[in-house]
């Protein structure tokens, strides 16, 4: 007995502590998922975005903090725009240039037509002396033969009839090359307003550009890192701010095959944090991954597709977010549970208190 007593003792407090291992885990373990009832473990997360810059510069100042809560449209950080000022009075002396240019086109454009005017009056008067010389010569080809009027009239009336010809074709050469002045004055006009429009839009297309270099918040949320510091000069596209959106913010979680295929977008959902388990935060499905995110090598038997596990995204409604945005912190851990059946009953969650 006494060679048998050390062993026995042992034996016995073996058996008591695995007795109230089993028992505590019996006390503590989870209770079980009413039916038509899944959950996972997850973490809160929300849509970042990078505030940007548009165009190179240097950072003139940062206006707001990590962690600041910022509202849609409030201005983060100024970009410095000495240049793009520079550029834009360089871009007005030429506006006005080219507009003065338009104003001396039009001017040419009026003196070409006075001259094309002055041209087609030559032109008729021209016309009137051919058709009186030619009228006179008409009577002394037919006075001539009868010895009515002398050879010599003839004569000086056909030569003065044939320069009266001559002068009337030279007018209307004018009145041609006046139109052709005309039509040049014409098309110095055109490129001279688009001249005017081409620096316009050069003026306009700086003023966007400094419009630009003001960085803006595009939605309510807050700021997580400031990446860059006022003084750095960034290239095109350069990071300043990391920014939050907190008016979309959701919990993804993982569910194997068998359960992931009975979610529904926009089920109903339940997310409880590990921070506050007395509130049960209420939100719904908006996202069903349709390709499994763990995946063994080969798939070949019912066993192996029970193990792929698929990604589920459980969003919160934004006008709860909007009551609750300064206590919204993204990355907390939780469990979220979803229906996979619209009857199911909701478990009880621990006695929490329904977020509203």
């Amino acid at each position: 007995m006494k060679r048998l007593g050390k062993p026995w003792t042992v034996g016995m407090v073996t058996l008591v502590l695995a007795g109230g291992a089993y028992l505590a885990w019996l006390y503590l373990k989870p209770a079980s998922l009413p039916a038509g009832i899944a959950a996972g473990n997850g973490r809160i997360e929300a849509v970042e975005i990078d505030i940007a810059t548009k165009i190179p510069g240097r950072i003139k100042d940062i206006l707001v903090d990590e962690g600041d809560f910022v509202s849609a449209g409030q201005v983060l950080a100024h970009m410095d725009t000495e240049q793009l000022e520079a550029q834009k009075r360089e871009a007005q002396a030429q506006l006005q240039r080219v507009t003065i240019a338009v104003q001396t086109a039009q001017s040419t454009v009026r003196q070409r037509e006075a001259e094309r005017a002055a041209a087609a009056a030559v032109v008729a008067q021209r016309e009137a002396e051919q058709d009186a010389a030619e009228r006179r010569l008409a009577r002394s080809v037919e006075l001539a033969p009868r010895g009515a009027t002398p050879i010599q009239t003839l004569d000086d009336d056909r030569a003065r009839y044939q320069g009266a010809k001559a002068a009337t074709s030279a007018a209307k050469a004018q009145v041609e090359a006046t139109e052709a002045g005309l039509g040049a004055a014409k098309s110095l006009v055109v490129e001279a307003k688009a001249a005017v429009e081409a620096a316009q839009a050069t003026i306009d297309r700086i003023e966007a550009d400094i419009k630009d270099s003001t960085l803006r918040s595009p939605r309510d949320g807050r700021v997580q890192y400031r990446v860059a510091q006022p003084g750095e000069v960034l290239s095109a596209g350069g990071r300043v701010l990391n920014f939050v959106d907190l008016s979309d913010v959701y919990m993804t979680f993982y569910l194997p095959t068998e359960q992931a295929g009975r979610v529904a977008l926009d089920a109903e959902a339940r997310i409880v944090l590990d921070a506050a388990p007395q509130y049960v935060v209420p939100a719904r499905v908006s996202y069903v991954s349709d390709v499994a995110q763990f995946t063994p090598k080969t798939v070949e038997t019912a066993e192996e597709r029970q193990k792929l596990m698929f990604r589920i995204k459980a969003r919160i409604a934004p006008e709860l977010l909007r009551k609750y945005i300064r206590r919204v912190k993204t990355g907390l851990p939780g469990m979220a549970y979803v229906k996979l059946e619209p009857e199911a009953e909701w478990p009880a969650f621990s006695n929490g208190t329904l977020a509203q």
